[in-house]
C-alpha cells in the first residue's frame, strides 16, 4: 500500500506526475499510430538513402572499369570495340563518365579528319551544366581548337576572354587559352596584345616545355623579352633559396674556427 504524502510539495509532485503520464497516454491514444508510422517512414527512407549511395558508388566502380576497357581497346589498336564501349558511357547518365567519353570520340573524330563532328562533341560537354567547370572550360578549348579555322579571330578571342582574364583562382587552362587568344590577336595584327599574352604563358612555372618555348619565341618576336623575365625571376628564386644555404655554410664554417680557438686557449 502507498504511503501517504506528509506535506504539500509531496503532494503537488504526485499530482504534477499524474497529469502528466495522462496527457502522455491521451497523445499516444490520438496519435500514436502516426508517431510510430513517421518513425518507421524515417527509418525507411534512410535505410533507402544508404542502399542508394551503395547502388551510386558501385554503379561509378563499373563506369570506371569501362572506361579503362574502352581505353586499353583503343591501344590494342580496337576501334570498333573501343568505340562500342565509348557509345554505352556516353549515353549513360552519369555526367563525369558520360563527358570523358565524348571528349574521346571527339579526338577520335578530330584523328578520322572530321573536326566539325569533333567540335559538336565538345560543344556538348562544354554546355553540360553538371560537370565541374574546369572540365567544361576544357571542352570549350578543344572545341575552339577543332572549330579555329573556321572562326572569326574576334570570336575566339571573345570565346577565350573569360578563361585569359579570371582571376582568384586563375582559370586551370590559361595557358591553353592564352595561346589561342594570343595566336587570334596576332592574325588580327594586335601584335601588342599577342607578345604580352605570350609573355604571361612563358612565365608560367608549370606550362609544358614545349608550349613555353614557343610562346618564348613569339614573344621575343613581338618585342617582349621573356628570355630576360624568367631569367630575372629564376636569379631573384635562387637567390631566396640559397641565402639560408649561405647562411648555413658560414655557420658551419665558423664552428671549426672557433673549435680550434678553444684548444688554443686550453693549451695557454
Amino acid at each position: 500500500m502507498a504511503l501517504r504524502p506528509t506535506n504539500d510539495a509531496a503532494l503537488l509532485q504526485e499530482v504534477d506526475e499524474a497529469v502528466r503520464k495522462d496527457r502522455l497516454d491521451t497523445i499516444m491514444q490520438r496519435y500514436g499510430r502516426w508517431i510510430i508510422g513517421g518513425v518507421l517512414a524515417a527509418l525507411l527512407a534512410f535505410g533507402g538513402y544508404l542502399y542508394w549511395d551503395h547502388r551510386q558508388d558501385v554503379a561509378r566502380g563499373e563506369r570506371a572499369e569501362e572506361l579503362i576497357a574502352a581505353f586499353q581497346k583503343l591501344a590494342g589498336n580496337q576501334p570498333a570495340a573501343a568505340a562500342a564501349e565509348l557509345e554505352k558511357l556516353a549515353a549513360g547518365d552519369e555526367p563525369a563518365y558520360r563527358a570523358v567519353a565524348m571528349m574521346q570520340q571527339a579526338n577520335i573524330k578530330a584523328e578520322g579528319g572530321d573536326l566539325k563532328a569533333a567540335a559538336a562533341l565538345m560543344a556538348k560537354v562544354a554546355a553540360d551544366a553538371k560537370l565541374d567547370q574546369a572540365l567544361r572550360d576544357l571542352a570549350l578549348i578543344r572545341q575552339t581548337a577543332f572549330e579555329y579555322d573556321s572562326l572569326k579571330p574576334e570570336a575566339v578571342i571573345a570565346r577565350m576572354k573569360p578563361l585569359v582574364d579570371a582571376k582568384d583562382p586563375a582559370s586551370s587552362w590559361f595557358a591553353s587559352a592564352a595561346e589561342l587568344s594570343a595566336t587570334a590577336h596576332y592574325q588580327l595584327g594586335q601584335y601588342d596584345q599577342a607578345g604580352a599574352l605570350y609573355g604571361r604563358i612563358a612565365k608560367l612555372p608549370d606550362v609544358a616545355k614545349s608550349l613555353q618555348s614557343r610562346s618564348v619565341q613569339m614573344a621575343g618576336m613581338l618585342g617582349v623579352d621573356a628570355v630576360a623575365d624568367r631569367a630575372a625571376e629564376s636569379v631573384a628564386a635562387d637567390t631566396k633559396a640559397g641565402a639560408p644555404a649561405a647562411a648555413a655554410d658560414q655557420k658551419g664554417n665558423a664552428a671549426p674556427g672557433a673549435a680550434a680557438a678553444a684548444k688554443s686557449e686550453e693549451a695557454n
